[in-house]
């Protein structure tokens, strides 16, 4: 496994697994799998519904708790909730969660921040950051913070690279971290015939030449899979690196093509939106 340090010295795997659109035993087994086959950073949310099942994994699993990165995300009608932190270490069945993210620019997110600030004084959490937001909103934060934001979680794949967006969290010693680094499944991107060929040259798939891909271009990433074949793939990716030009014909990718975007008013949904998490299994 290969490593990023965060702003505030805190060291985070560059590879786990995502939850995502997991149910409750879904996610259970996925997590459980991963962390067998060595993963060692998990990501979920309040959103995702599958905490409880998450926590659930981490402990059948055996793997001491202080070798795990746990990250999850507080969604927005949460954010002005004064015990929201508590209830997430509640259904996560943990002492402290390793990074808290806002999971949307919805609602009342400066409050969201501050309860987040709040939690990492209080060492509930390690490390805080942010989720889907822009450079123009992250900039708003970085004007009234007293913790800084360590990482955003953001769309990211060979086919939308953000590239002005990392120049700027490389400024502000923000790390990046993908969802969606296999482009939501777009066969046209799995299918590029760069990928073939790399993967001929070194004995690996097209989803783990783009996962390395991601790796050596400062990527945190966290792929989704309920699959134990594909997990087990995801994670064989650090006994060969590719070269500089070999990089550079996948940065040639890029289109700016992203697979989600928010509106105003998708945003104010968010806010409105509140998610069922005390039925959770």
């Amino acid at each position: 496994m290969e490593y990023a340090v965060l702003n505030n010295g805190v060291k985070m795997p560059m590879e786990g697994i995502g939850t995502f659109l997991m149910s409750p035993d879904e996610a259970e087994s996925a997590v459980l799998s991963a962390l067998q086959c060595g993963c060692r950073l998990i990501d979920t949310a309040n959103a995702y519904l599958n905490e409880k099942a998450v926590g659930r994994a981490m402990k059948r699993s055996g793997v001491p708790r202080n070798e795990i990165f746990l990250e999850t995300k507080l969604w927005p009608s949460f954010y002005r909730q004064a015990d929201a932190v508590e209830k997430t270490l509640e259904r996560l069945d943990t002492d402290y969660i390793d990074l808290l993210l806002l999971h949307q620019p919805a609602g009342d997110y400066i409050a969201g921040y501050q309860l987040m600030e709040k939690a990492y004084k209080e060492g509930k959490v390690r490390a805080i950051g942010l989720s889907n937001f822009t450079e123009e909103q992250i900039r708003e934060i970085l004007k009234i913070c007293e913790v800084k934001p360590a990482l955003l979680q953001t769309e990211i794949h060979p086919y939308s690279q953000e590239k002005e967006l990392k120049r700027f969290l490389d400024q502000e010693k923000i790390v990046i971290q993908a969802w969606y680094p296999l482009g939501h499944g777009d066969k046209s991107l799995m299918e590029e015939p760069l990928f073939a060929k790399l993967g001929k040259k070194y004995g690996k798939s097209s989803a783990q030449i783009i996962l390395r891909w991601h790796i050596q271009a400062g990527d945190i990433v966290i792929p989704g899979s309920k699959n134990p074949a594909h997990i087990r793939d995801n994670f064989d990716l650090f006994d060969f690196a590719l070269t500089g030009e070999e990089m550079d014909r996948i940065g040639a990718m890029d289109r700016k093509k992203r697979y989600y975007t928010s509106t105003p008013e998708t945003l104010k949904g968010y806010a409105r939106m509140v998610p069922p998490v005390d039925e959770q299994k």
